[in-house]
């Protein structure tokens, strides 16, 4: 059984330092004669604080203090172009960085390479090639209201004890674009519609298994501007199918509809998202929900449900932005907690104020609370006190291949519960 939210898990984020009006700007070092070349990049630390509480089943209560990254981690990232005749080339490499990692790799740091894709723009749109945030649940990430925040952590997914960031409303809202490898169109914009379809790298979802076709996703978004206010609105799909050749495997199709809408005016801005899915997960995505010990079909052989949804309002006030945020993501399965198939519910409000002391610094104080159900009603409740500190580069000038509100983040431990183990922490992976 579900139970409602009983306490409060709070989060303070302070100062962060922003050399970016946008995330669309980068420092230009080359541009003549049609060929340019920028670099930008974003460092934060938290000072973080927190208490976890458990049913006796899940482990044992917990307070912990860290000096660790928020949502987003640290990146640089460097971007070229190059006008040939009627086509404009460019490129984009990005490098993100984990800085809380130091007692298990001692001095060597994660990086991870989660974009490096080379584009061709004309007249027709855009072809990109290589390796980008996917397209299933992307809008849903970037136009969170809570991306420079910190979001949730908990004991049952390793994150107050991991090497990587928080995970802001991954789990409670949406699931992650998983970077991968990935062929993708997009259309010029056409009154305020734009289209993208990508053929993706397939994930593996099954034991000893075969995909005879790659991963396919799309976004359709619609962006419509009036005085003093805009209006966002977008709706993707993903499909895949994995077949398994072993006798006591099942096949699994991965299938679900994305959708969200962002209505502004003045200075209030309302964000409605959610997705539905089945053979999904509920957190990464399908390859890496599977790699995490989360099968994406039931003891029935069926592909597992999952859905979620993510609602939000803010005001801007001067130099101050409000935020309110709640999400949550359902996991179908069996109510025994200790069986990888059991059914998680994970849920995470949010209170928020960024202020913007000026263009290069931002001051954030954030309230959070994360809720987990796992099974019928073994519950984990975290509270978390957070400062932090972000700097960006910034060059007005320029607006070159960088998505606005690129998200990502390095996952920590998993922290997987078994028959034998109360709270049993496995290796966890970097994403």
């Amino acid at each position: 059984m579900r139970k409602t939210l009983s306490s409060i898990l709070a989060t303070l984020v302070v100062a962060s330092l922003l050399t970016a009006g946008t995330a669309q700007a980068a420092i230009t070092l080359y541009d003549t004669e049609g060929t340019s070349f920028s670099v930008d990049g974003s460092f934060n630390t938290f000072y973080v604080y927190s208490e976890s509480d458990k049913d006796a089943e899940l482990g044992f209560d917990r307070e912990q203090s860290r000096i660790k990254m928020g949502f987003l981690p640290n990146w640089i990232g460097f971007n070229f172009s190059k006008q040939v005749g009627e086509l404009k080339l460019g490129g984009r490499s990005s490098f993100w960085v984990t800085i809380n990692d130091s007692d298990q790799n001692v001095t060597s740091t994660g990086i991870d390479v989660r974009q490096f894709y080379g584009t061709v723009d004309a007249d027709w749109g855009q072809v990109l090639i290589g390796k980008d945030f996917t397209l299933f649940n992307r809008s849903n990430i970037f136009l969170d209201e809570i991306l420079l925040g910190y979001g949730n952590v908990s004991d049952s997914l390793g994150l107050i004890d991991g090497t990587g960031v928080s995970f802001g409303n991954i789990g409670t809202g949406y699931t992650y674009p998983m970077p991968s490898a990935q062929i993708t169109y997009r259309t010029p914009t056409w009154n305020g519609l734009k289209l993208a379809i990508g053929v993706v790298d397939p994930s593996r979802t099954t034991s000893d298994g075969q995909e005879d076709m790659p991963r396919f996703e799309g976004e359709l978004t619609y962006n419509y501007t009036f005085e003093d206010g805009d209006i966002t609105a977008w709706t993707g799909f993903i499909y895949q199918d994995s077949e398994s050749n072993s006798p006591t495997g099942n096949d699994v199709t991965t299938e679900g509809v994305s959708y969200g809408i962002r209505a502004r005016y003045a200075g209030a801005s309302l964000v409605a998202s959610g997705f539905d899915a089945q053979g999904l997960g509920f957190l990464l995505g399908p390859g890496v929900d599977t790699t995490l010990g989360f099968p994406l079909d039931d003891l029935n052989g069926d592909e597992r449900d999952s859905d979620g949804y993510l609602l939000q309002a803010s005001y801007t006030y001067g130099p101050a932005r409000f935020v309110a945020s709640y999400g949550e993501n359902d996991f179908d399965g069996v109510d025994d907690y200790t069986s990888p198939n059991a059914k998680w519910n994970n849920e995470t409000a949010t209170g928020a104020i960024f202020y913007s002391i000026n263009d290069n610094l931002k001051v954030v104080a954030e309230y959070n609370v994360n809720t987990i159900t796992i099974g019928s009603n073994s519950e984990e409740e975290t509270k978390t006190y957070a400062l932090l500190s972000e700097r960006k580069s910034k060059d007005e000038k320029v607006d070159l291949f960088i998505d606005c509100g690129d998200a990502g983040f390095i996952a920590g431990r998993l922290c997987q519960q078994g028959p034998t183990a109360k709270s049993r922490q496995v290796p966890g992976l970097r994403v």
